[in-house]
């Protein structure tokens, strides 16, 4: 009996020592979130966290987890998941350039179209060994050209049909839509649908001079209210347009100095590209008939657009892998990324190609895996709405549940490291934090959040949550907060 007591006591001491070391971390945890909440940083605003077992989904932090709070880009980790876990992450984007009528004597007898399924990378420079949109406008020119066409006698069409024509989600701020992390998300889409726009500033408070956009947009009125500020003050310059708008008002400040340049967001992508293609062509001798449109720009003239059957196909643009491009979003937080990650499963599984219907598909795959849907309110999949909504516990089931999907593996490899990549890289340096938390940042105004995964000292995996809302600057920074938030996790 003695020597049964001292084995169990010898086998007991390491539990009771470890569940000992978890309560006394808990107890730290939680007393560090209500010292928060009651401080003059939190006190009129709100803090939720939530820390589960990856593996098991066990609790061990809830605070206010239960709490609906505007997540902001922390969103991307729920449509990042929804697109891997329905599409698989060797899924590409396709798009295609082709042609209706016929060829004769050199001449096609019908139009030009170039299909899009959604694909947000499509002409980017972010992805070695894809053209950017300038490489792929002139390869797409010279293969029209290789088919012998001198004369079009039709038009060039960019058809953008594959998403809803309302690109912008309802509750998106109107000061957002025309800057480039504004940028709606249309069936056909270039260059993250975004432009350069250069002013050259002159003397104080003087009117600083449009230069020019890059790409091209010669075909849309520049409204130009852009003064010249003192040197070293920076970007303050507001690009207001929307889809609809043949026009873009720019308004604000840039520092004095040398030309100075910003970004906006192109209204309509898929006019954009049928214009560019067709000076391309142009430029290699072939004539075109008539004028560049898109089934937006149709829409507004109340035209009918529908492409006729049995088109030839001229060339076909695949995308990076689905892997890839949600490695991009998560990294660099790509919002035109997180929208098409949102609509595409629920256009491909017919589910609606518009955000509201993207929203309900979600809502279906993730009831589908057994999600408690309560306190979500979603709006985009970007979490550039301000009405967004979600708990910290609908967050980490999520992460929970993705660690059992094939695609995990490249999921959990799209999320930054603190510490060393992504928006994160420079969070938490020369902690214990660095190199073992992956974590995807938010930030709007009156909000700021992080969600992910991290490695307890046992080697186990858990998944967190952290969303700070409407918190008083004026008594705190509230990076700094969650960061120090995030290097407690690690003494778990």
């Amino acid at each position: 009996m003695k020597l049964l007591a001292l084995l169990l006591t010898h086998w007991l001491l390491p539990l009771q020592s470890s569940d000992s070391l978890t309560l006394k971390w808990q107890t730290q945890v939680n007393r560090r979130l209500d010292s928060l909440s009651n401080s003059p940083f939190l006190q009129t605003g709100m803090v939720g966290m939530s820390v589960k077992s990856a593996k098991t989904g066990k609790n061990v932090i809830s605070f206010q987890a239960k709490k609906s709070l505007a997540p902001a880009s922390t969103m991307k980790l729920l449509s990042t998941a929804t697109a891997l876990m329905t599409l698989g992450d060797s899924f590409m984007y396709q798009t295609t350039l082709e042609y209706s009528g016929s060829i004769v004597d050199s001449v096609l007898n019908g139009n030009v179209y170039i299909k899009g399924n959604g694909d947000p990378s499509l002409g980017s420079w972010r992805f070695k060994n894809q053209p950017d949109y300038k490489q792929l406008l002139d390869a797409w020119a010279s293969k029209v050209k290789a088919l012998g066409i001198k004369k079009i006698n039709g038009r060039i069409m960019g058809d953008a049909s594959f998403f809803n024509a309302n690109v912008i989600p309802s509750t998106w701020i109107w000061g957002d839509m025309g800057n480039y992390y504004g940028a709606g998300c249309y069936g056909l889409n270039i260059n993250e649908n975004l432009f350069w726009v250069t002013f050259q500033p002159k003397g104080y408070m003087e009117s600083a001079g449009f230069v020019k956009t890059a790409p091209d947009l010669p075909y849309l009125t520049k409204i130009n209210k852009v003064l010249t500020d003192r040197a070293g003050t920076g970007d303050q310059v507001m690009i207001y347009s929307t889809p609809y708008q043949d026009a873009v008002l720019m308004e604000g400040f840039v520092p004095q100095g040398n030309s100075f340049s910003v970004k906006g967001s192109i209204p309509d992508p898929a006019f954009y590209m049928a214009f560019a293609l067709g000076k391309k062509c142009e430029e290699l001798g072939i004539q075109i008939q008539e004028g560049p449109t898109s089934t937006l720009e149709l829409d507004k003239r109340y035209l009918t657009h529908s492409k006729p059957n049995g088109t030839m196909t001229i060339a076909t643009q695949n995308s990076p892998s689905l892997k890839e491009l949600v490695k991009a979003c998560n990294y660099q937080s790509i919002n035109l990324y997180a929208e098409a990650f949102l609509k595409t499963p629920s256009v491909l599984l017919n589910m609606g190609n518009g955000t509201s219907d993207a929203v309900k598909g979600f809502e279906q795959i993730w009831r589908a895996k057994g999600l408690n849907m309560q306190g979500l309110k979603m709006k985009d999949g970007s979490g550039l709405s301000p009405s967004n909504a979600v708990t910290t516990d609908i967050m980490t089931d999520v992460l929970s549940i993705m660690t059992t999907e094939k695609s995990f593996n490249s999921y959990y490899e799209s999320i930054p490291v603190v510490g060393v990549s992504g928006t994160v890289a420079n969070l938490a340096k020369k902690s214990k934090a660095a190199g073992n938390i992956h974590a995807k940042s938010g930030s709007i105004e009156g909000v700021r959040a992080y969600g992910g995964y991290f490695t307890a000292s046992n080697g186990e995996l858990y998944c967190f949550s952290i969303i700070f809302n409407k918190y008083d600057s004026n008594y705190g920074n509230a990076t700094k907060e969650l960061e120090k938030l995030m290097i407690m996790l690690t003494d778990l």
